[in-house]
């Protein structure tokens, strides 16, 4: 169905979004514009360039047409921010793809060979040119946003009406989410969980510890129930980290069924691949609620790309919370900064779109001279953040939890007005989606609930 994205990610009555096509699809994806800011990826009812012919793309916003309510587009916008959300842009079958898979096998092989600074050289020369990278946009990409944003305008219009009920995105009326994880990569880092875990909780943040189940490090029962009895969560990161969990689907499928039965064992209801390594078409054989895999944009990751999203979406029945912030070792040892303004930046620009603010922080190098006191600048300012703002600060799990329920939840008339039915509605909160002045603007039926 055309609306279905848009429709999953406001809620709002069923049927007031009316979309058809307005032609037939070209069989051959590729690059256009809906509107001069936003660029999509897929088929549409005239053609399509390459991205690096990006500025003269063709526009598909001029060829928009209201029929009635009914408001025709020259593309399939689920098929487009699938397109998104799933990388289906980045997918390359030729020789560059099986060039980079070579270098990335070599790498891990001998990379216990390696020290530590031959792999931050190794790191920074694949990220030279990150910079010339024009798609994903850095440093947050919200295409997948204002394409919603865009088209739920365009029903307004069209219905001739000043404003739509929908499902605010975040429960008790929470201006946006903050998740912070926590992957420990070695027994360094394993040993110094319970000094994060203090820290953390000094400034009312609980945590995601992501655990690599095999040959990294031992994982006892005693940690495991440590970080649970203390009040943060569990992840199964990979199954040894050793990069090489996606190489064929034969492999994955092996691999897929130790890290399930890890899953079980550890109580675990998420999952995370090492390196953000990622293949979201193989993910229906994971056992897990959710995945924190996809970065929103990867221009500095091994594995470029990006889902251009600052919000959860669902992969099948797995839950996808992306990664929207750049990770501390990026930070401080590729980038070679020493501050926050750049997680201050990309958290202004996610809020901005009310979306899930998702932070990687590895105890294994946060403890390092220099790097701790600016991980105590960051958590000082997420606190005074919430407070401000009314962020949600929540576990993966918990997150996972609400959007499976909003999901389920539906905006209904009640006489002259409308309501929220579903379970957990007493949680939820009516928003009004506005065309101001040709502008999309959200407003709260009520005033947010202190947090």
């Amino acid at each position: 169905m055309l609306s279905q994205a848009v429709e999953d990610l406001y809620r709002c009555p069923k049927n007031f979004i009316d979309l058809g096509l307005n032609g037939e699809l070209y069989a051959e994806a590729g690059y256009f514009l809906f509107g001069a800011d936003t660029l999509c990826y897929g088929r549409s009812c005239f053609e399509a360039s390459g991205i690096d012919t990006a500025s003269f793309c063709y526009d598909a916003l001029g060829d928009v047409k209201a029929e009635g309510v009914k408001v025709r587009l020259p593309f399939d916008p689920t098929e487009i921010i699938d397109n998104l959300r799933l990388e289906r842009y980045a997918n390359d079958p030729g020789m560059k793809r099986s060039f980079e898979n070579l270098a990335r096998r070599l790498y891990y092989q001998f990379r216990p060979l390696t020290s530590l600074s031959v792999r931050k050289r190794v790191q920074k020369f694949r990220a030279r040119n990150w910079k010339e990278r024009s798609f994903p946009k850095w440093p947050v990409d919200t295409t997948v946003e204002q394409i919603c944003e865009r088209l739920l305008l365009l029903a307004i219009k069209a219905r001739g009406v000043e404003q739509v009920p929908f499902i605010w995105f975040w429960p008790k009326g929470a201006s946006g989410c903050l998740m912070m994880t926590h992957d420990v990569e070695s027994s360094a880092g394993r040993d110094h969980c319970a000094a994060l875990m203090d820290l953390d909780d000094s400034f009312g943040i609980k945590a995601a510890f992501g655990i690599v189940p095999e040959e990294r490090y031992d994982v006892s029962g005693t940690l495991l129930e440590l970080i649970r009895d203390r009040g943060f969560e569990v992840v199964v990161q990979d199954l040894n980290h050793d990069g090489r969990l996606f190489d064929t689907r034969q492999e994955f499928l092996r691999r897929a069924a130790i890290i399930n039965s890890y899953g079980r064992k550890y109580q675990a209801k998420g999952f995370r691949a090492a390196v953000l390594y990622r293949k979201p078409d193989w993910y229906d054989a994971l056992e897990f609620s959710y995945d924190t895999s996809v970065p929103n944009v990867a221009h500095l990751d091994p594995q470029q790309g990006g889902c251009c999203t600052v919000m959860p979406y669902f992969i099948g029945n797995l839950l996808e919370l992306p990664v929207t912030t750049i990770q501390d070792y990026t930070l401080f040892h590729i980038l070679n900064e020493r501050s926050i303004d750049l997680w201050k930046t990309q958290i202004a620009l996610i809020l901005e779109k009310h979306g899930l603010v998702s932070l990687i922080v590895h105890p294994d190098y946060i403890m390092e001279h220099g790097a701790l006191s600016v991980y105590q600048d960051l958590l000082g300012y997420l606190r005074d953040s919430r407070e401000k703002m009314s962020i949600w600060c929540a576990l993966p799990a918990e997150i996972d939890s609400w959007w499976r329920t909003r999901n389920k939840m539906s905006v209904v008339m009640d006489g002259h007005s409308w309501r929220i039915e579903g379970d957990g509605a007493e949680r939820a909160v009516l928003a009004y989606a506005c065309n101001v002045d040709g502008v999309l603007e959200y407003e709260l039926a009520q005033a947010p609930v202190a947090r």
